[in-house]
């Protein structure tokens, strides 16, 4: 996966140099623009481009995706934070990588690794406060997946990964290639945040909300908070963190004006 957000690739070549040189904000007005039947995200009237160079389009069902990532944009203050720029990482992803035929191969090897080594398929019976948050959030999730593909998912309670057939992955590589390549970085940005391929299939298919989608992938950690309290700077961070990655691919498919 690439670098996230480069800032120094985020407009015209004029704006490129700009934010190379100074890492500061250095652009005054946001705006949103129409270019044929596509959005842009403007910054001082320059169309805001991609790491790669492409002009940012967003399709007119992604107003709401246009919104966010001007107002991303536009809350940048005196020094350019870049990991305040999900929204426009993640459609950048969409629109860089996702759009060619041998990349998005690659990426679709890449996620169906993650359900070799699935968080939701090992289960620890040994915890009783762990084993009841994997129960209410796993269990439901792991079923949801068998009835709505029609797949065999196994799972251990050990720490030995589960072998998983070749039918179910046969399966789930499908289903992948039915995907946008919108929703395939959706896709890609939930698994990773989660280390939950099920997880990430949950959030683009609209099963599990972003609040759903967080527990359900930080079942250990939160048993563990229940036991010996919250780490400062650690679990607050982690907390918001994935929040807000599940968030931005949640958001990027949503049609809301």
């Amino acid at each position: 996966m690439p670098p996230f957000w480069t800032v120094d690739a985020a407009s015209s070549a004029y704006l490129h140099q700009e934010a190379e040189v100074t890492l500061k904000r250095f652009w005054k007005h946001v705006g949103i623009g129409q270019r044929g039947d596509n959005y842009t995200v403007t910054l001082d009237n320059r169309a805001i481009k991609t790491p790669s160079g492409n002009t940012l389009l967003l399709p007119k069902d992604k107003q709401l995706a246009a919104s966010l990532i001007a107002a991303e944009w536009d809350h940048q203050e005196t020094l350019l934070k870049p990991h305040a720029l999900p929204m426009t990482s993640i459609a950048s992803r969409a629109i860089d990588t996702l759009t060619d035929g041998i990349a998005r191969q690659e990426v679709e090897a890449s996620l169906l690794k993650y359900f070799d080594t699935d968080t939701v398929c090992f289960f620890d019976e040994t915890s009783e406060r762990l084993d009841r948050l994997q129960k209410k959030h796993w269990v439901p999730l792991i079923e949801w997946a068998r009835k709505t593909f029609d797949i065999e998912i196994n799972v251990s309670d050990s720490v030995l990964s589960p072998t998983q057939s070749v039918a179910t992955k046969e399966k789930l590589a499908g289903i992948m290639k039915t995907l946008s390549s919108w929703e395939l970085a959706a896709l890609e940005r939930a698994t990773l945040s989660t280390k939950s391929f099920i997880i990430g299939l949950a959030v683009v298919k609209k099963h599990l909300t972003v609040e759903e989608a967080a527990q359900a992938a930080s079942a250990e950690v939160n048993s563990q908070i229940e036991v010996w309290g919250e780490v400062e700077d650690t679990h607050d961070v982690d907390y918001q963190d994935v929040r807000r990655q599940l968030g931005s691919a949640a958001l990027l498919l949503s049609k809301a004006a």
